[in-house]
């Protein structure tokens, strides 16, 4: 028969197929294996209202045949088949479906159909330079040939085969310099192929392989025998067919759960958290997620990436989409099924609807709650959980402006210098005394250090809890938010405000120790303007301090930007010239305060310079801040000394 042309603008198109559509040449298999499952599909649907056609689910199979010498790859199924006019339809025009059209025709929900786009076939030009395609449709007595070498167009020819299917018969084209097409008739690249993207088509894939036995043993055996080893072919199932993520949680153990997680994502260790998902109605998909018991080496490094495994009814899209979790969750691993997303053209990519939103929001919701059920029932699991992890999730809560906030505050654990333990912000509010105005916290490098900080102790001193806060986030964090719920004498909502006891009122002095201190500034106004001075911009105030018992002398910050805060920007690039206002608070009943004023009513302007630089010093040490000049620090230390 004359060669036809393609009904499409045939060689535009069909340059698109090969060369722009797919990014990976390999996809070629997992869409061939996509349509056999399809053809098959439509059969086995037929014969659940058709006793005729005498087949069972158990009975169909798709069959690839490798040929090295002749250089073939044959993917047959034992489906549907096609006619004639459904070779020319469905093969003759590029982008027409066969598939699709069954789906449309067939209304019925519990119809899985792969195929939406009808430019699958194609992808085998990528790999191939001739196809042939023989067919025999159900229920008809004649077979058909088509063959085609590319965009010039194809032959269609009556044939003969035995049974109902479809053989498609690739061509593989020669290995170049920049190509190797070897792998495709390579018994374990074919292997892996399927295994990748299709082991989990719910019929069998199925190859004759190569193995090896020990031959009988002769009887009798002679004293100098050696085992001899034969190699024979066994045809072999190479997909799972059924996805662990769509058997009920009951019927799988917690041991087949780890497997498969360790095989999967290549773990050592079992996951932390196991977590199963299904939703049917506006958002159809099977999720099986896993929570990692260790963070990945690289997690927070620029080349993690985050994502879960996307199927489309059981075939691999994309084996990390990042579009379906937050950044905050990107620890999980895992898998998303379903057959409702929309997919570009050549099904490697995701477009972006409602769809993608719907199933992105369910399963942050999702992943959100089974944490807090770790938290509430399984506290040692959470807390080794939360050394691996937590610090993603306090970046979550103070990302996008705090938006994440309300979602993730009650995940988040903070070391409490009272409880000596981690405890939540819950758990903190509800041992609050009724009188306690504020959460206080203090930030730093060391819980040790930030426990002996003149402020925190004297907010402990009071009866109250401070979270020690020692991780560069976690104050971004906690300001973020600004206020955390918490109920009322007569138990109306309500809320209480961070507080970090650096900050100028901590809401702890009394009306009369307030004016007190307010007096004693005034009084000393000549003195601290003097000190002011004499530390020549790094202070913004020096004053009278009402946190001081036994210290000379503490830093306080004035303004939203704390002393902890301009220590992390410090150490960003183009942070350099970030400053908090400080203030310079002093304890006018300590010692060390009345050789001060001596020296200011002697006259001494030296000494008092020398005093105040000291004194900033030994604060900017209480701080944890480096001392701007150690060398004259050290000079003058020692001159005290002499």
């Amino acid at each position: 028969m004359a060669k036809k042309e393609f009904q499409a603008e045939s060689k535009k198109l069909m340059d698109m197929m090969i060369n722009s559509i797919y990014t990976n040449k390999e996809i070629f298999l997992r869409e061939l294996i996509s349509n056999a499952s399809d053809a098959i599909d439509k059969l086995y649907y037929k014969s659940l209202t058709d006793t005729s056609v005498g087949m069972n689910k158990g009975d169909f199979r798709i069959l690839l045949t490798r040929d090295k010498d002749d250089r073939t790859l044959t993917i047959s199924d034992n489906g549907i088949g096609m006619t004639k006019e459904e070779l020319e339809s469905n093969l003759g025009t590029i982008a027409h479906s066969g598939s699709l059209d069954f789906k449309k025709e067939n209304k019925d929900e519990n119809i899985d159909i792969i195929g939406q786009f009808g430019v699958g076939f194609y992808s085998a030009f990528m790999v191939a330079d001739k196809v042939t395609v023989i067919s025999k449709a159900y229920g008809s007595d004649e077979a058909w040939q088509w063959e085609s070498s590319g965009a010039d167009g194809y032959e269609l020819n009556p044939t003969e085969k035995e049974t109902a299917g479809t053989d498609i018969i690739l061509h593989i084209k020669p290995s170049t310099d920049t190509d190797n097409y070897e792998n495709f008739l390579d018994e374990y690249g074919i292997v892996a192929i399927v295994k990748k993207y299709s082991d989990y088509v719910r019929y069998p894939i199925q190859m004759e392989r190569e193995k090896s036995r020990q031959k009988p043993e002769p009887d009798p055996k002679p004293d100098d025998y050696k085992p001899e080893w034969e190699t024979y072919t066994e045809l072999e199932t190479l997909n799972s067919m059924v996805p662990i993520w769509k058997k009920q949680k009951s019927e799988v153990t917690d041991e087949e759960y780890a497997s498969f997680y360790k095989d999967k994502f290549n773990d050592y260790s079992d996951p932390a958290r196991v977590i199963v998902s299904r939703t049917e109605g506006t958002a159809n998909y099977n999720a099986l997620l896993f929570v990692p018991s260790h963070r990945p080496y690289d997690f927070y490094t620029k080349d993690y990436e985050k994502g879960l495994a996307l199927y489309a009814s059981g075939v691999l899209i994309m084996e990390k989409c990042g579009d379906l979790l937050p950044d905050y969750f990107s620890f999980v691993k895992g898998i998303v099924d379903s057959q409702d997303l929309s997919l570009n053209i050549s099904r490697e990519m995701l477009q972006k609807d409602n769809q993608l939103k719907l199933i992105h929001n369910a399963l942050e919701k999702k992943i959100k709650n089974e944490l807090h059920a770790m938290l509430a029932n399984d506290r040692e699991k959470y807390e080794e959980f939360w050394k691996e992890f937590g610090r993603q999730i306090k970046f979550g809560a103070y990302s996008d402006y705090g938006m994440h906030a309300e979602l993730l505050r009650d995940l988040l654990l903070f070391w409490s210098a009272k409880e000596q333990k981690m405890v939540t912000l819950q758990e903190y509010v509800d041992k609050m005394p009724a009188e306690q105005k504020y959460i206080y916290f203090a930030a730093g490098d060391s819980t040790d250090r930030l426990a002996k900080l003149p402020a925190a102790e004297l907010v402990m001193d009071k009866g109250y809890d401070v979270l020690l806060l020692t991780e560069d986030v976690d104050e971004f964090c906690l300001q973020i938010m600004r206020t955390y719920p918490r109920k009322d004498a007569e138990g109306k909502d309500g809320t209480v405000e961070f507080k970090n006891v650096n900050s100028g009122d901590l809401g702890l002095e009394t009306e009369d120790e307030k004016k007190a201190a307010e007096d004693a500034t005034a009084e000393n106004k000549p003195l601290f303007d003097a000190m002011k001075d004499a530390l020549d911009g790094k202070v913004k105030e020096v004053k009278v301090s009402t946190r001081l018992k036994d210290h000379p002398v503490c830093l306080s910050s004035d303004g939203p930007l704390s002393i902890e805060m301009e220590k992390v920007l410090s150490k960003q690039p183009g942070s350099e010239g970030v400053k908090s206002d400080k203030v310079l608070e002093l304890n006018i009943n300590h010692p060390v305060f009345a050789v001060l004023k001596a020296a200011q009513e002697a006259g001494d302007t030296d000494k008092v310079k020398k005093y105040s630089d000291l004194l900033y010093a030994q604060a900017q040490l209480i701080e944890g801040l480096p001392v701007d000049d150690p060398a004259a620090y050290a000079e003058a230390v020692c001159s005290l000394m002499k």
